[in-house]
């Protein structure tokens, strides 16, 4: 079981790579293949040497695995930038994957909405 300071310090600095990954992401990236991101969380590991990063893309399957494929060659100077910034002496590993769960929401609703038309 994990200490509740250890889980608390693990969050807030989940919260502030994702702020960080964010404003990187919005205007130091010159690479083509990154569209419109925007980074929904940061999931730390208990030992804090990886992250996944969740990103939602503008777009279609083919902009987001493009934009994939952008973060992850740039992974690196991400994670040398959010180590500068934050003075991490270990930055996480950065795993970028894609959020699907607006459009499992967006999904959701429009089956509800379905159901309760034909009910109502």
């Amino acid at each position: 079981m994990e200490k509740r300071g250890r889980k608390y310090h693990r969050e807030r600095l989940g919260e502030t790579l994702r702020e960080e990954i964010e404003t990187i992401l919005e205007g130091e990236l010159g690479d083509p293949r990154i569209g419109l991101v925007n980074v929904s969380s940061v999931l730390l590991a208990e030992d804090s040497r990886s992250a996944r990063v969740l990103v939602c893309v503008a777009g279609d399957d083919e902009d987001a695995d493009r934009t994939l494929e952008g973060l992850m060659a740039a992974g690196g100077f991400i994670r040398r930038e959010v180590a500068a910034r934050l003075h991490l002496r270990r930055p996480p590993e950065l795993i970028f994957q894609l959020d699907r769960s607006p459009q499992y929401v967006a999904r959701i609703d429009e089956l509800l909405s379905r159901t309760k038309r034909r009910s109502g």
